[in-house]
């Protein structure tokens, strides 16, 4: 026989207890909702949360590693338009060369034939001089290399210069003819310079299509990284919705347990009347 007791009501204890535990799980239920995550704190799971930390603080800092890699491409770039102007000028002194060239020229045609050429040449140190990109140059020989940031650990990507400027492609800033024997022989020379141009400007191009090739990995390695760190932490927002409708009834019905419990004292009384 159960016992009739005004101190010690078992059914209210047990009602209130599973009530506790109905509205405990609510509120985590809640949280997840409101924060879209299973995994909020540490307290929720420490180790799983160390990890998604750890992860999430290395996807985070491979936008420092696609920023100089991005500038690594606008470096690069540059120099290369700068390369496109270097040959262009090149094919031009060379028709000025071999026009002068032209024993039947008069003086005053192979003279402006070689002002022109004069004039073209100094326009590649110009158009070398200006090919900086952030106050830098890989054209002008002011700099071996550049290295650029490849990962997270502070490994880099390499990026060799190549000078274009006169020197650099066997020239200098004297070079010119003053009869047409002399340029005929620049013919030879503007030639070899061409190619030496679009040799260098064939490894710029190589290199730009490594730090491209590279730029699309580490994209790709970040969303893997964020997508991993989702998958440890990420809510299921449907799951946690049906949850709240299932706790939300509960939690209801337990408090009409409960009330149900506490009103059975009741009883009590009527033995006293």
């Amino acid at each position: 026989m159960p016992l009739n007791s005004v101190n010690t009501n078992s059914g209210a204890m047990i009602a209130l207890q599973n009530l506790n535990s109905t509205n405990s799980e609510l509120q985590v239920t809640q949280q997840r909702i409101n924060t879209g995550k299973k995994i909020s704190t540490a307290k929720d799971n420490g180790a799983i949360w160390a990890t998604a930390k750890v992860q999430s603080s290395t996807a985070s800092s491979l936008n420092a590693v696609k920023d100089s890699l991005q500038r690594g491409q606008s470096t690069i770039d540059v120099a290369l338009a700068a390369g496109d102007t270097v040959t262009d000028l090149l094919g031009k002194m060379k028709e000025k060369a071999l026009a002068a060239s032209d024993t039947s020229l008069n003086t005053a045609s192979f003279n402006a034939l070689k002002s022109d050429f004069e004039s073209l040449r100094d326009q590649i140190t110009k158009a070398v001089t200006n090919a900086k990109f952030n106050g830098v140059s890989i054209a002008d020989g002011s700099t071996p290399k550049l290295a650029f940031l490849a990962n997270s650990d502070g490994s880099q990507f390499t990026v060799r210069s190549k000078t274009l400027s006169l020197k650099g492609i066997g020239m200098t800033t004297t070079s010119t003819f003053t009869s047409a024997s002399a340029a005929k022989t620049m013919i030879d020379t503007v030639g070899t310079a061409m190619g030496t141009a679009t040799n260098k400007l064939a490894s710029l191009g190589t290199s730009s299509t490594g730090l491209d090739t590279h730029l699309t990995f580490v994209g790709k390695l970040q969303d893997s990284l964020d997508a991993g760190v989702g998958n440890l932490v990420d809510a299921d927002l449907a799951k946690e919705s049906a949850k709240l409708q299932s706790l939300q009834t509960k939690q209801q019905l337990g408090v009409q347990a409960l009330s149900i419990a506490n009103q059975s004292t009741q009883s009590v009384l009527s033995l006293f009347r």
